[in-house]
């Protein structure tokens, strides 16, 4: 089974334009993302609308396809580009733009999820730990999953899931697992065609959550562990921890 990583990059956004061209110890934050994927996984691509960013890409040695300014979601922008650099990979890694330090037991973890037949869809989560905090877990930016015993998603939602009705709250790190979704997507490539033609569902405009679409439409999600941290990009004041990160940690494969 091949797979390909295509990383969808705009140069727009609300809250850090020109995000992906933002320098990280010397080197654009799209150069970071790709280099931790490039030697993962089978094809590596850049998937953008903008021709600074395809610019910057070719620079450094990358791969990059130019797509529609009008997609509403990564995930459409990725099958685009999936479609247009007309690969034979059997699956489709969704990475986001904006996470320099992916780690490589991610991937493999994504990848390891379609060892299973049935996998149709798969994304990754991180347990909570107590010493994360209760702030940590109701924080509406960091969307939690719930699972069944398959390891499959039951429902992903920016509330924390489940709720403990006879726990105090500053217990409820302790007395129950919960995950942190990491938004990692890896889809085989019939199912990433089918879920693009979806329309938006009433879980999503609700949530703001792409994927219940795809629950909501009967799709199962396989749900991979990893005990990484990573550290997303969001903002300038992210691109700044990102920086003391590596200035600490460096980069790992």
């Amino acid at each position: 089974m091949k797979f390909i990583g295509i990383i969808p990059a705009r140069y727009a956004s609300t809250r850090f334009p020109a995000k992906p061209l933002a320098l990280l110890g010397g080197k654009p934050v799209i150069q970071r993302v790709y280099e931790q994927v490039a030697g993962v996984l089978d094809e590596v691509w850049v998937a953008t609308d903008d021709e600074r960013i395809e610019a910057v890409v070719k620079a450094f040695g990358g791969q990059v396809v130019m797509t529609s300014v009008h997609h509403k979601s990564g995930t459409d922008r990725c099958y685009e580009a999936y479609c247009k650099v007309n690969s034979s990979c059997d699956v489709i890694v969704n990475i986001q733009g904006d996470e320099p330090f992916i780690h490589r037991s991610q991937l493999e973890a994504i990848k390891a999820c379609f060892d299973d037949d049935a996998t149709q869809i798969a994304t990754l989560v991180k347990p909570f730990v107590p010493g994360d905090g209760f702030e940590a877990l109701e924080n509406v930016n960091s969307p939690k999953v719930v699972v069944n015993r398959q390891m499959q998603a039951l429902y992903f939602s920016r509330s924390i899931i489940p709720y403990q009705r006879n726990r105090d709250k500053k217990e409820w790190l302790a007395g129950h697992t919960y995950y942190k979704h990491i938004g990692l997507y890896a889809y085989r490539a019939a199912v990433l065609k089918e879920i693009t033609a979806l329309p938006q569902s009433s879980l999503e405009l609700a949530e703001s959550l792409e994927q219940l679409r795809w629950l909501e439409n009967g799709y199962t999600i396989k749900v991979g562990i990893s005990e990484v941290e990573t550290i997303g990009i969001d903002t300038p004041q992210d691109l700044e921890r990102a920086e003391a990160f590596l200035r600490e940690h460096g980069t790992e494969e």
